[in-house]
């Protein structure tokens, strides 16, 4: 088996493109008919109807919406946006469209597809980088194809569910500006950013953001990998492939163009069949839906419509909440958690200590949960399993802000209403765990930690710095609840007492 490459800057001419079906799942009906475009836990083959089936008689009809968003998109992507647009039939045989081809834009005979030559920036590993964006084109989406132990190489049969055919899909097609797989995943990550901050696809959905990868290294054929089930796997998939065509070029073994399956349990990719050429798909214009005239009310309407993207919003959170910078761009590659901080501050006006709750604590449990289970699931995927809300970390905030409760303790707390959904204050009182700023508790808990550290005590009255160990040891016998900086100087006035 073929080891991943360390180091892919000592490779030459590596190119990188890419190819992101991204599903338009706010819709609430499919691309040309009026079926449900939310398929999930149906039974199979019954989110369909004659149009979506491809039955003689019938006719598609665009959804407008549909148009709208894909035009969002392209202008989030700093695409051009022509002043008409066009659908095609593409006549490979799609056995997974009921009517064996499928409906798509291409620029084909002149510009007709939605959005053309853009470009989004990203923060590449050493620098800032940019990817241009070839087109963006609005396309239906195939059905399920089902096999036997979900092996396509072992099964004895292929099953499919026509569920998910017709379901609006936007493919985004950029140029080969990729040199590694690390940037890739990052420049996808900030893609996903920017469709959840449109709010035109739930990116938790199973299957909603897909992507395929065009590979090839130096004057080698163009190799695409399919089936990639996440961006992590994604990285994986084009780090075993360049190591793959690395080594047969080094052997002088013939590179051929060819559509490649990425296998999620070997980690390989596996030939499945020689790469089409354009020619092959015969695109020719869709005679049942005409040319979709845009012009300029069009593109004046989707820019009244375009929300704030993630990077408006990163430079918001810096300016308006003094946050970092890499605690923003923490916040805001993911929307929920950016919404679940500006949640927390309209409660509580605190943003830095939120953020730090947010970005160093809940998602370091999240984290860790996810790292215990052996679970690739993302922080939109395991939200569901938290009972905790913005309120719960607003008032978290709010306690240790007013000295009511150590940061330590805050941090236990944390702990048990995640699982819990309890509000802090609640566990507080139950537990006992306010803050211990008495004197005179904190005195006769100094005593007993005096009189078990005799040697610690002789060692920081020579050394100051010491009282910090003295200190430790209060905080455990208090179990973090004694307030440190009344209990410090408490300490360094006794160890200056006479025996």
């Amino acid at each position: 088996m073929f080891r991943g490459v360390q180091n892919y800057n000592m490779i030459d001419g590596i190119k990188i493109g890419l190819e992101i079906h991204c599903q338009l799942t706010s819709l609430q009906t499919k691309l040309f008919c009026s079926c449900h475009c939310d398929y999930h836990g149906k039974l199979p083959n019954t989110n369909v109807c004659p149009v979506c089936s491809g039955l003689p008689g019938t006719l598609p009809l665009l959804n407008q919406k549909a148009l709208e968003y894909a035009g969002l998109i392209s202008l989030a992507l700093d695409c051009k946006i022509p002043n008409e647009t066009t659908f095609y039939r593409k006549n490979y045989f799609y056995l997974d469209l009921p009517k064996n081809f499928q409906l798509t834009q291409y620029n084909v005979y002149g510009i007709t597809s939605i959005g053309i030559d853009g470009k989004l920036e990203y923060d590449g590993i050493d620098e800032e980088k940019h990817a241009r964006i070839r087109r963006v084109q609005l396309e239906e989406d195939p059905g399920r194809l089902v096999y036997e132990n979900n092996d396509m190489d072992s099964s004895f049969y292929t099953l499919i569910d026509y569920n998910r055919a017709g379901v609006p899909l936007v493919e985004v097609v950029t140029e080969p500006d990729f040199t590694t797989p690390k940037d890739v995943r990052i420049f996808l990550n900030k893609f996903t950013s920017i469709v959840e901050h449109l709010e035109i696809c739930d990116t938790k959905l199973e299957g909603s953001v897909r992507c395929d990868a065009n590979i090839s290294i130096g004057e080698g054929k163009r190799i695409e990998i399919k089936n990639v089930g996440s961006f992590r796997e994604v990285e994986k998939a084009l780090s075993y492939e360049i190591t793959r065509q690395k080594t047969m070029s080094t052997h002088e073994i013939e590179i051929k163009a060819e559509t490649r399956h990425w296998d999620d349990t070997r980690k390989i990719t596996k030939q499945s069949r020689v790469k089409e050429e354009e020619q092959d798909y015969r695109y020719f214009q869709e005679p049942d839906i005409p040319t979709v005239i845009l012009g300029n009310e069009f593109l004046s309407s989707l820019k009244t419509k375009m929300p704030e993207l993630p990077n408006d919003r990163k430079n918001r959170f810096i300016s308006d909440y003094k946050l970092s910078e890499h605690v923003s761009q923490v916040l805001i590659d993911n929307k929920w958690l950016a919404d679940f901080f500006e949640s927390a501050v309209k409660i509580y006006s605190s943003p830095k200590e939120i953020a730090n709750w947010i970005v160093s604590d809940l998602m370091g449990f999240i984290d860790e949960n996810n790292h215990h289970h052996n679970s690739q699931a993302s922080m939109e995927e395991k939200r569901s399993e938290l009972k905790v809300e913005a309120r719960h970390i607003a008032e978290l905030a709010r306690l240790v802000d007013q000295s009511n409760i150590s940061r330590n303790t805050a941090k236990m707390i944390l702990n048990q209403i995640i699982t819990t959904g309890e509000m802090p204050s609640q566990v507080v009182e139950r537990t006992n765990s306010s803050k211990i700023d008495d004197k005179g508790l904190l005195s006769e808990a100094i005593e007993s930690v005096f009189r078990s550290e005799k040697s610690a005590v002789s060692d920081a009255r020579l050394n100051s710095k010491a009282a910090n160990f003295l200190l430790g040891k209060l905080m455990q016998l208090t179990k973090g609840r004694a307030d440190p900086k009344i209990a410090l100087d408490l300490i360094k006035k006794k160890l200056i007492e006479p025996d």
